[in-house]
Formats: structure tokens, sequence, C-alpha cells
């Protein structure tokens, strides 16, 4: 598997997280020796990872989520770190989101999370949108 298949398949494995609601699978994919930062939309910054995966089970915990689908992911390599941007379709709606990723024993794993309103046009959903930068 090459690297960026490795990254969008974390990525992707944290957009099916979310949408399973799988708080076991959630918690896998953050870090656990860097630091971590999460912010969701309207939400302030939470910065331990505790309390990171805390303000997941709080989101999980609701009475339902909204299908949730990752879009034309962009895959960005600097060294031993890769941040993805991508688009989040929910209920026909898009967020903007930045998922940063480290390699933590072996694995990329997740550092950082950040979603919120966008104005931009959301590209067709494409191979030829990813894209790496070394």
């Amino acid at each position: 598997m090459s690297e960026l298949d490795a990254v969008l398949f974390a990525n992707e494995a944290f957009y099916r997280a979310f949408a399973d609601r799988d708080m076991d699978a959630m918690e896998d994919l953050w870090a656990v020796s860097a630091p971590v930062c999460c912010i969701h939309p309207g939400w302030e910054a939470i910065y331990e990872r505790c309390d990171v995966i805390e303000s997941w089970r709080a989101i999980f915990s609701g009475a339902t989520s909204p299908a949730i689908n990752c879009v034309a992911p962009r895959v960005y390599f600097y060294g031993e770190a890769a941040f993805v941007v991508c688009f989040e379709e929910i209920q026909g709606d898009h967020l903007i989101a930045t998922n940063y990723f480290v390699r933590e024993a072996g694995r990329w794993r997740m550092v950082h999370h950040q979603a919120g309103p966008t104005r931009a046009v959301v590209p067709p959903s494409s191979d030829e949108l990813q894209r790496t930068v070394n």
C-alpha cells in the first residue's frame, strides 16, 4: 500500500467510525503519544486526548447521527506528517474539513480534526483531485 493510500485509508476510517458511531474505532484512530486537537463546528478547540475522545462520545450519544461522506479529499505530506483537506457532505449540505495525521507506532493516526462552514464550490469526487506534496 502506498503512503497516499495509507493516509486515505486512515481518513476514510475516521469517516466510517463517525458514520457508524463506532466509539472503539474512533478512539483507536486518535494518536496516543502526539498532542491532539479537535474543533467541531461551532465548538471551542479541544486539546487533550481524553477530552477529544469524550467529545466524540457525547456526539455519538445523541439520538441520531446524520449520514456523513467525505468528498474530494486532497492529501499533503510533510515528512512524517500528512493532512487531508476535504468536504464533508451531511444531509445535502457541505462543510470543509482538515484532518491531520502523524505516523505513530507504524501507522497514520489522527492528531487534528477541524470542520466548519464553507462557501467553496464542492468539486466532483475524483481520484484526480487527490494530490501530494512532499
